[in-house]
């Protein structure tokens, strides 16, 4: 394993991500514990030192999760433990203090490495600024609970401009991979970042895994020129990126831990070859001529206010035109329609559209996907 030198600490270069556990019954808020224990177990035993966890992450389960397995193992002080505030839930600057406490609590901790504001863009930014972010910031930071700082973020790059310019931020967190170059803080957020000196944080480097299993022409391509795994060289293209600290990957099974920990271990920055910018220049075409909507199934738009499985629809609209599996898809909608809820329920209420960190057409997108699936 690869490691970024941030003050005076050694920081893997892969960190793990825990929205994506193995989980039981379908059910996002029942974590398959003993599975997900040795996964992460094999990962810090092959050298992973960084994880990220959230408040609402597995329906709240997440951090209670991992706050059991690190004192069960006695992990604690081994590796950097991030989580992040839930903005939205904050009405009172008193509600800082009390969802920190609890998510202390959770995590059975009396300190966290990071905490980042989580899913910010500007609306919610200006928000926690006027309900006196900064001064809880420099608050627990002067008490040794918090050892570093940060944020998420989900909006657009002049956003990101204000926001990273506001604080003294320790490291930020922008979704990033060789798709999404200018997408929402994109690479120019990315070196605005290094201009700043501000450490970055990448998350979806595989885009909620769709990289890890591409359209059959970009395998070909890959092929080429590389034994590498589609996810490695997906993997492969932020950890290029110097001022990087960490990569962030939600891993559910040993031999994603490996294939991931192989790539982080080899991939130095500014590493990357003529044929690898070439192929992800082709991979940008081809998927752009594919996809339906922009949807990585994060779930952060659940529950709907109806009961829509919102990024299943979505996930079996893309993986039709992505995979080639246009009938395997319309079979699989059928099965959901008779245990789910008929995206035709949908009431265009705009609870989901607001809180998408990709910012997508949530409303129309189900009605396009209900369309062409039934």
């Amino acid at each position: 394993m690869k490691y970024f030198d941030y003050k005076e600490e050694k920081i893997s270069r892969l960190g793990f991500g825990c929205m994506r556990f193995k989980t039981l019954d379908g059910d996002n808020g029942k974590i398959d514990k003993e599975e997900s224990e040795k996964i992460i177990l094999e990962a810090i035993n092959r050298g992973l030192t960084y994880i990220d966890t959230a408040y609402p992450y597995h329906k709240g389960q997440s951090e209670k999760f991992l706050g059991k397995f690190l004192e069960k193992y006695k992990l604690r002080d081994e590796i950097q433990l991030t989580s992040k505030l839930a903005c939205w839930l904050v009405k009172y600057y008193d509600d800082f203090n009390k969802l920190f406490n609890e998510q202390l609590t959770n995590l059975r901790t009396n300190y966290l490495d990071f905490y980042l504001l989580h899913s910010l863009d500007i609306n919610r930014f200006r928000q926690m600024v006027n309900l006196g972010i900064f001064d809880f910031l420099d608050e627990i930071k002067a008490k040794g609970l918090v050892k570093n700082v940060g944020f998420s973020f989900h909006d657009e790059y002049t956003a990101f401009e204000e926001i990273i310019k506001s604080y003294p931020w320790d490291v930020c967190q922008i979704q990033l991979n060789y798709l999404d170059i200018d997408y929402q803080a994109g690479i120019r957020g990315y070196q605005l970042a290094k201009a700043m000196n501000i450490p970055v944080i990448i998350m979806e480097p595989i885009k909620g895994g769709r990289l890890a299993n591409p359209p059959y022409e970009i395998v070909e391509s890959l092929k080429e020129f590389t034994d590498l795994s589609p996810a490695q060289e997906a993997l492969k293209f932020p950890l290029s990126l110097d001022n990087v600290m960490t990569v962030l990957s939600g891993m559910n099974n040993l031999d994603q831990v490996r294939e991931n920990i192989e790539i982080a271990s080899e991939v130095s920055y500014d590493s990357l070859t003529k044929d690898d910018r070439a192929f992800y220049e082709k991979a940008r075409l081809i998927y752009k001529n594919r996809e339906q909507i922009a949807c990585t199934s994060c779930q952060y738009c659940l529950p709907c206010t109806v009961g829509i499985n919102i990024p299943k629809v979505f996930g079996l609209w893309n993986k039709a035109y992505l995979y080639d599996e246009k009938d395997k898809s319309r079979k699989a909608y059928e099965t959901y329609l008779t245990e789910g809820i008929y995206p035709n329920k949908c009431i265009k209420c705009g609870k989901c559209e607001k809180v998408c960190p990709q910012n997508l057409k949530i409303t129309e997108g189900l009605r396009m996907a209900d369309k062409f699936l039934k």
